[in-house]
């Protein structure tokens, strides 16, 4: 009887250990179950369950920023801020779009003007003759050279006058009347024409030698100057001559065109007086002074 009360006495608190082990299993699954549905284990009992049981607590949600008024009204001041720089901006783009607009009109002006300036310079002959100096100076010389043929039909055309005029004058002797003002008319016109004639022969300039010659066309721009003789006096082309005022030599030319009587010379080598037109022009006869 002793010895079954003692086993049973064994067997008590080893059943209430179990029980006790099933309750607190119980209450962890019903808390978990609460807990999925509301979730407040942020609660200090939770937490200290949790511990008890060895699981972790679960975070609470962050809470809600709370925004001071001085902040609300700085960020209001800068949104107005920026309000006024886009305002700004906005009217700065308008004004660089119309100056754009008036600099592409300016632009397309003075594109057509020029267009119609090289269309007049190509019409003159002077759109590629000015981009190169040695074409200037052969537009001078060409220039010069039929100045010079106009002189000599000139000259053909004097001599001719003079020529019609002495038949003229043969005419009228050995005709018998007539009428005498038509004879006074035709007396007035010859006058007129020996007058003209002479001032013809006054104005052309006189043919020079080698050693006297004289510069009759002068261009300082492009350092060219133009003389009285030419190939009938014996010019050559890289002949050296040299211009003098009365002993003394203003400046040393080189010949670079040659025509019948008239040559071209550029300057090589100048004082501190400029050449003039009528300076006396001869050949540079100098031993040391190549001809090339």
């Amino acid at each position: 009887m002793n010895l079954r009360s003692g086993i049973c006495g064994l067997r008590l608190p080893k059943m209430a250990v179990a029980m006790s082990h099933i309750a607190m299993v119980g209450a962890l699954v019903s808390y978990g179950a609460d807990a999925g549905k509301d979730s407040s284990l942020t609660d200090p009992k939770n937490e200290h369950a949790a511990v008890m049981t060895g699981v972790s607590p679960v975070p609470s949600a962050s809470p809600q920023l709370s925004v001071s008024p001085s902040e609300v009204t700085e960020l209001l001041s800068q949104k107005e801020e920026l309000r006024r720089q886009l305002s700004l901006s906005q009217q700065t783009v308008q004004t660089l779009t119309s100056s754009l607009a008036e600099s592409n009109a300016e632009a397309e002006l003075f594109r057509r003007k020029f267009a119609d300036l090289e269309l007049r310079m190509e019409a003159l002959g002077l759109a590629s003759a000015s981009k190169d100096r040695a074409k200037l100076e052969q537009r001078l010389l060409t220039a010069v050279s039929d100045l010079q043929l106009a002189q000599t039909e000139r000259d053909r055309y004097r001599d001719q006058m003079m020529q019609l005029s002495e038949a003229m004058l043969r005419y009228l002797k050995t005709a018998e009347g007539g009428d005498a003002q038509a004879r006074m008319d035709v007396e007035a016109q010859l006058r007129s024409m020996n007058t003209l004639v002479e001032k013809s022969s006054k104005a052309q300039p006189a043919t020079g030698s080698l050693l006297d010659g004289s510069v009759i066309g002068l261009k300082e721009e492009w350092s060219f100057v133009v003389g009285n003789f030419g190939a009938r006096e014996g010019v050559k082309i890289g002949m050296p001559l040299r211009v003098k005022r009365g002993d003394e030599v203003v400046a040393r030319l080189r010949v670079v065109d040659v025509r019948e009587r008239i040559c071209g010379a550029i300057i090589q080598e100048s004082g501190k007086e400029k050449i003039k037109v009528g300076d006396r022009l001869e050949v540079d006869a100098r031993p040391d002074v190549s001809v090339r």
